[in-house]
């Protein structure tokens, strides 16, 4: 009977012995294992055996990234106005022993020097850059982090602001700011619309008048060539005719014929005065018709009449 107490003592033992001999590491963890309470060695991923009772495993860190929460804390901006901000902190585990031995907790001292860093950028900046430089905020944030956790063993990659809130009173003078920008580039662009219009109407009411008064010249000129064109032919037929009459009385017998037409026009024209009921003033001798046309003929024939 002792000798199965003695058996199975052993044998418990041996899986002490075994379980304390034995460490396997998962993939992206490190095990910071110390011997006899003193820094030795750190186990990365695989199958490892340790002295039983003189190594142990004093921390277990994780090698993937981590992201951790940063709560919303109350910042002074330059210009003297509180804001409510919060955001993300995403840092890795690079040197396992310093984690475990340069700070008793590097995810709480990490969250704790977010928040007192971004305090300290937000300070410098006013309230509107504090919106419009959140890119440089998150920069500088890291860099002051990273400076700080590198004895840690821990690296900051990246700081993002999650939301920034300004007090209500802010709000809503901001939202009245911007309400009234909105309506002056309305009225600007009102105001340059008209005045484009202004602009357009009075370059078409030019051009029209420019059109109008060419059209005007054109016009005048072509009654003045149509007029003078007018004249030139009537001119032109008129020296024809004299030039035709002219041939006539230098044939044979054209004084003759000159003479009766002149004796029938002045009879014609004699009598339309006698119709009319008119006052008239006429030459003494006018019923003498052969005087007449004897001083019409003399005209004719280039000499004076026979009363000369």
């Amino acid at each position: 009977m002792e000798g199965y107490v003695i058996l199975g003592f052993f044998a418990l033992l041996t899986v002490v012995v075994m379980i304390k001999t034995a460490v396997v590491v998962p993939n992206q963890l490190a095990y910071v294992v110390e011997r006899l309470g003193k820094f030795n060695k750190v186990l990365y991923a695989g199958f490892h055996i340790l002295f039983p009772f003189v190594d142990r495993v004093a921390y277990r860190r994780s090698l993937k990234e981590q992201v951790l929460d940063v709560p919303k804390q109350t910042c002074i901006t330059r210009d003297n106005v509180s804001v409510d901000v919060d955001g993300v902190i995403y840092l890795q585990v690079i040197t396992p022993e310093k984690s475990a031995y340069g700070i008793s907790d590097y995810e709480w001292g990490a969250v704790q020097l977010a928040q007192t860093s971004l305090r300290s950028v937000i300070g410098k900046l006013e309230l509107d850059r504090t919106f419009e430089e959140r890119a440089k905020i998150n920069q500088e944030v890291v860099e002051a982090l990273d400076a700080a956790t590198a004895p840690w063993g821990v690296k900051v990659l990246r700081y993002e602001i999650r939301d920034i809130t300004p007090p209500r009173t802010v709000m809503e003078a901001m939202e009245k700011q911007m309400r009234a920008e909105r309506e002056k580039r309305a009225a600007i662009a009102q105001s340059e619309g008209e005045m484009q219009a202004q602009i357009n109407r009075s370059e078409g009411e030019k051009q029209a008048l420019i059109n109008q008064s060419e059209g005007e010249k054109q016009a005048m000129k072509n009654k003045a060539e149509g007029e003078s064109a007018q004249i030139t032919i009537v001119a032109d037929a008129t020296a024809e005719g004299i030039r035709m009459v002219a041939q006539q009385l230098a044939q044979a017998n054209g004084i003759t014929a000159a003479q009766l037409r002149i004796a029938e026009s002045y009879i014609e024209q004699f009598g339309k005065l006698a119709k009319a009921n008119n006052t008239t003033i006429i030459p003494a001798d006018v019923a003498n018709v052969a005087a007449m046309v004897a001083a019409m003929t003399s005209i004719i024939k280039g000499r004076p009449g026979p009363d000369a």
